[in-house]
């Protein structure tokens, strides 16, 4: 499975060093791919074919860290990639999104959502893979 996280607007620092780190992280662990779109016009094709998507949105489902693993390991159970959608400073409305994804109900910059979202990924693998994760 292939997880692809389309975020609309271009990272700035500090938030970039952030980002990088995670994906190195994650990078000996499963394949994340991020890609950066100027518009939000821009997002549904960027979107892979056939992908489960979720859109990042305050009025989304929230979990533990515990429940968004689960929430990974089905989807991995599906064979179909993963993909999640960040909206720019504004939001974002799609309406073919299969899930809807909350980090909680404070509003995040979108920056620094994608650091969460990014640190989340990492965690969860570390508990689907048997490890500690509280650090």
């Amino acid at each position: 499975m292939r997880t692809v996280v389309v975020a609309v607007g271009r990272l700035r620092p500090p938030f970039q060093d952030d980002v990088a780190h995670y994906q190195k992280l994650l990078g000996h662990r499963t394949r994340v791919e991020v890609v950066e779109v100027r518009e939000d016009e821009d997002v549904q094709r960027r979107i892979p074919a056939r992908a489960f998507t979720s859109l990042l949105a305050v009025d989304g489902k929230a979990y533990d860290s515990e429940g968004f693993a689960r929430f990974l390991e089905q989807r991995r159970l599906a064979a179909l990639d993963l993909c999640f959608v960040i909206g720019g400073a504004y939001g974002l409305q799609l309406e073919t999104a299969d899930h809807r994804l909350s980090l909680g109900p404070l509003t995040l910059p979108h920056q620094l959502a994608r650091v969460v979202l990014l640190e989340q990924l990492f965690r969860a693998s570390k508990i689907l893979a048997g490890e500690p994760y509280h650090h």
